[in-house]
């Protein structure tokens, strides 16, 4: 962690302040997401209800899992969340939280999430549990992050694990399928994460990190969300065929993904109108409806995912 600047020492919190801090540095709501993903990835493997125990492996293991990607995350990257707005209040940019604390913290919930995917599931959920971590620390936030425009897109693998843990989990292999929820969830990380680095792409340049809004033109950067997004929902018809899917699932795609398409095009347009002379703030409400669209997209396809083995 050399590349990491000074922060304040730690300050003294109430117990359930200080509780409040931990848990913040395991960032829940993308915890959360995560979920939205790996539980109806378990209904489709199962071709119905799972078992209760693997429910409650995916459930613990991956929350575990995540918190502890997220915690070491918060950790390295104090001195730039400092320097950042949006990421200003974190316990470990404030300094309430001592990067000692921080790392056992991390290193406690990565060994929660292997035992538990070990003794209620198998081996693979857990060592793919181990891969997720390490690419969310290590490939994403100490070495891509800071370094390339492209850190989202690569970075974002770790975000797209949690559907390989849950289909192993109550499996005990890998097949096509999973790969394919694998890559819709590659595809819609950089159409979800750039807009919302479009509205930040100030705090992005003070803090030196090279995010895609930063080091190229927003008619760039809206031409590659417009292409991501059309190759996102291109893969998620082709689940219809792997996995395969009825028309729960083939409908809520074609649908969804038409609607987040024509939300691309809108904000590929007003990207050309700012560079005639548009409004920037336009263009940012567009972005941003697109960022929150784009979460509930991801929420209402993988709902579909859920729905279709009872219906098909």
């Amino acid at each position: 962690m050399s590349e990491m600047t000074a922060v304040p020492a730690p300050k003294k919190l109430t117990g359930g302040q200080q509780t409040l801090a931990f848990v913040a540095l395991t960032k829940p709501r993308i915890v959360e997401l995560l979920l939205t993903t790996a539980i109806p990835t378990m209904f489709l493997a199962a071709q119905g209800l799972p078992t209760l125990k693997v429910v409650v492996a995916v459930l613990i293991g991956g929350t575990l899992a995540a918190g502890a990607a997220n915690t070491f995350n918060s950790v390295y990257d104090r001195d730039i969340d400092a320097l950042m707005r949006r990421t200003d209040h974190r316990p470990a940019a404030l300094g309430t939280i001592s990067v000692r604390a921080g790392i056992i913290q991390g290193l406690v919930l990565s060994l929660g999430s292997v035992v538990a995917l070990l003794w209620l599931a198998n081996v693979i959920s857990a060592v793919l549990a181990i891969v997720a971590i390490l690419l969310y620390v290590v490939g994403y936030t100490m070495l891509l992050k800071r370094r390339t425009s492209q850190n989202i897109v690569w970075g974002g693998t770790a975000g797209c694990m949690p559907v390989l843990i849950a289909w192993s989990a109550v499996t005990g292999s890998l097949t096509w399928t999973p790969v394919v929820l694998f890559l819709i969830i590659f595809f819609w990380t950089p159409p979800h994460y750039w807009p919302l680095a479009m509205k930040y792409r100030d705090d992005y340049e003070c803090a030196g990190v090279p995010m895609l809004p930063v080091v190229k033109p927003v008619t760039t950067v809206t031409t590659n969300i417009l292409v991501y997004a059309v190759v996102m929902v291109l893969v998620s018809f082709s689940l219809i065929v792997v996995a395969p899917m009825s028309w729960i699932y083939s409908t809520a795609a074609v649908i969804l993904g038409a609607l987040f398409i024509m939300q691309t095009v809108i904000l590929y347009q007003a990207a050309r109108k700012k560079t005639d002379g548009g409004g920037t703030q336009d263009l940012l409400r567009i972005a941003m409806r697109l960022f929150h669209g784009s979460i509930t997209y991801l929420a209402l396809l993988f709902l579909a995912v859920a729905i279709d083995p009872f219906i098909g």
